[in-house]
């Protein structure tokens, strides 16, 4: 284990032994103490009168927080006593603090605050410090943060993840009075700040003690994640969105390599640091880890949506300025990523499908005054650390794949796609936000991007010694980009043009071994599909006993035969509704009510068909012996119309029972009946 030698020399003469008022550890040589009150304490450092920060003499309070935007505190207000340092609030100066109905927020929503205060500075180098505070009153009275850090956040966030795997293994704490936390610092100070909870009510500081924690070793390397919703790990539940970051292990041999990703949708550079998700990656890494840090869509956020985090003017808001973008990059990423031995990586945000010119898909990032991309590349060039232009790239492989390939692959949805569901709705009816996300991404593309970014290491670290290690534990397939092999079930011909309109849901069915490509690698997505074709791949997906195939008769597979063999697979597998028709909206108004609205949106957007039965204009084509197992299928969302366009919460008022049905066709359906049988809580990338 490495001791921080250099602060143990500066501080010498602070070295203390244990102060009463805290745990019964023992203290380390190296530990900083400040004792605020009037007795004596052995080894502390007896702070009776409020002075500013000094950087020579190491501590003393400030102004001014670190802050971005800056908070401004009033020494002033601050009263020494035998009891400690004292602050009473009198008119705790709120803003931005109720909703637009004027209901008061909670500190988990409350993004625009300042509760004043005292701030108290210590001099630190960049690394590792296990902090203690102790405040009169504990957690009733105060709100402890470090470094402009979020309260709330420390307090209060147990996993960082949507499957809850990746657990908060450095939670700020409360013990009695004491407050702790395990901090990794990228300046050479240390902000404590100590908030009254209430007007009129003191809060008073009593002592500090600052540790510093050696940098953690380990002899399995690990590649730690951290990044938007573009990286985010998605559950089935939210499928078919993915994130780069969720498929990036599968390029690894994590035999040799450990692959966590920490990225969460709606994060910044910002929040990501308030919240404490780089704080933990770093207190729980050791010497030798990799950190792949991706920002910059959520860091566009502007205005002031009160409860939204959109303001970057606002004490825990979301977007940033460029000069904000940069700091966070510049002074607490990556010295606090180095000063713990780790090796950080910077990752430019891939551009938005939203930009097609002339053939070409452009930059999205080209807003005045945030242009984060640029700012990365700057940075990553000032402070000589590695960068994957995962911006620039990833406009050139969606022009190579063309508009309608890049269109396949991001958030643009059709009813029938899949079960899952947005923070808006249940996607079963098409896109409940009414749009084409060109932000978001499916699977298909996801691994693309993985790709590129591998790709982007494996050349980097012929500048980059450091990136060696992480190079040896890819695959050998990866490394030799032998992508064929990597990804086997992509298929040639359905990358570009129409025939790449089904994309995700046909590499999902080859990779699965549900459904196959022919000997060239082509699918042939445009191939009508036989009825046994389809059985047989019903029997894989569900099992064999989930239909009887001998029931129905060969030849090419049509609308009305697909939907009486999703139903009989329906009910073999399920013996209650799956969560996914039943958890989205809390109540289901019929389709054939005279109060339904079809054009229902947001968190009312449901699972069940827009349009109900009878409105159904072609059912007298469909043949008897499939009339009723039709309606029932229909009315399980088991099989829609095909007459409405993606991006839109829509259906169509006819079914085609006689239409074959084509192999695009087929994978479609049996990517719905795929997640509609799969766990909501599980990653929807994992293949069991």
């Amino acid at each position: 284990m490495k001791i921080n030698k250099i602060l143990s020399m500066a501080l010498a003469a602070v070295m203390t032994m244990s102060l009463p008022v805290f745990a019964e550890d023992s203290m380390k040589q190296d530990s900083m103490m400040f004792n605020f009150t009037s007795e004596y304490v052995q080894g502390a450092k007896k702070v009776r009168t409020i002075e500013k920060y000094d950087y020579n003499r190491g501590y003393g309070f400030v102004n001014v927080t670190t802050a971005m935007p800056e908070r401004t505190v009033n020494m002033s207000k601050i009263k020494a006593g035998n009891e400690g340092f004292t602050v009473v609030e009198q008119s705790v100066p709120m803003f931005n603090t109720v909703d637009k109905n004027g209901e008061k927020l909670g500190l988990n929503k409350a993004t625009c605050y300042n509760y004043g205060g005292m701030v108290f500075r210590v001099k630190a180098p960049a690394g590792g410090y296990h902090i203690e505070v102790n405040v009169e009153g504990g957690e009733n009275n105060a709100l402890l943060s470090v470094n402009a850090m979020q309260t709330y956040r420390l307090e209060n966030s147990p996993s960082w993840d949507a499957a809850k795997k990746v657990v908060n293994q450095h939670p700020a704490k409360w013990d009695g009075d004491v407050w702790s936390f395990d901090y990794a610092n990228g300046r050479d100070f240390i902000d404590i700040e100590i908030e009254a909870k209430e007007v009129n009510k003191p809060v008073t500081l009593k002592s500090i003690k600052i540790t510093p924690v050696e940098n953690n070793m380990s002899e399995k390397r690990t590649v730690y994640l951290l990044g938007d919703s573009t990286l985010k790990s998605y559950l089935f539940e939210e499928a078919p969105m993915c994130g780069w970051g969720q498929v990036f292990d599968r390029l690894f041999n994590t035999e040799k390599i450990n692959v966590i990703n920490y990225s969460m949708g709606g994060r910044s550079v910002k929040q990501m640091y308030q919240e404490g998700r780089l704080n933990d990656v770093l207190m729980t890494g050791s010497e030798g880890d990799f950190v792949l840090i991706q920002s910059g869509h959520n860091d566009e956020k502007k205005g002031n949506d009160i409860g939204t985090a959109a303001d970057p003017t606002g004490r825990f808001g979301v977007g940033s300025t460029e000069a904000m973008y940069r700091e966070y990059l510049e002074k607490c990423y990556i010295p606090a990523v180095r000063a713990r031995g780790m090796i950080p990586v910077l990752v430019t945000p891939m551009t938005r499908a939203s930009k097609f010119e002339n053939g070409q898909f452009k930059n999205s990032f080209t807003t005045e005054d945030r242009e984060f991309p640029k700012v990365m590349r700057e940075t990553a060039e000032k402070m000589n650390v590695p960068l994957a232009d995962l911006n620039e790239l990833s406009c050139k492989y969606l022009t190579s794949i063309g508009y309608e390939g890049a269109m396949a692959v991001v958030m643009s949805l059709e009813a029938g796609e899949t079960p899952g569901k947005t923070n808006s709705g249940s996607y079963a009816n098409g896109h409940p936000d009414n749009k084409i996300d060109t932000t978001h991404m499916k699977e298909a593309l996801a691994k693309q991007y993985a790709k590129i970014v591998a790709e982007e290491i494996i050349r980097l670290s012929g500048n980059y010694s450091e990136l060696e290690p992480m190079v040896n534990a890819m695959t050998d397939d990866v490394k030799s980009g032998d992508w064929e092999k990597v990804y086997p079930e992509v298929c040639k011909d359905v990358i570009t043009g129409e025939n790449a309109y089904y994309r995700n849901q046909i590499e999902k069915m080859v990779q699965l071994g549900i459904m196959t490509k022919d000997d060239k690698g082509n699918f042939n997505p445009k191939a009508e599909m036989t009825v046994y074709e389809y059985a047989d791949s019903m029997e894989k997906l569900y099992g064999s006993d989930c239909i009887d195939s001998s029931k129905y008769e060969d030849g090419i597979l049509t609308r009305e035969v697909m939907a009486q063999i999703n139903l009989d697979a329906y009910k073999a597998k399920f013996k209650e509704k799956p969560k996914y028709m039943t958890d989205y909206n809390g109540t289901n108004i019929s389709p054939d009510d005279p109060n339904y609205d079809p054009n229902l949106v947001g968190e009312e957007a449901q699972y069940y068909p827009l349009v109900g039965y009878g409105k159904i204009t072609d059912k007298s084509e469909i043949s008897p012996e499939y009339k009723e197992t039709m309606e029932e299928a229909y009315e399980l969302g088991l099989i829609r119309s095909e007459d409405a366009e993606r991006g839109k919460m829509e259906n169509g008022c006819t079914l085609d029972p006689k239409g074959a049905v084509t192999r695009e066709k087929a994978a479609k359906s049996l990517y719905f009946m795929y997640v509609l049988g799969s766990d909501i809580n599980s990653e929807n990338d994992v293949i069991e």
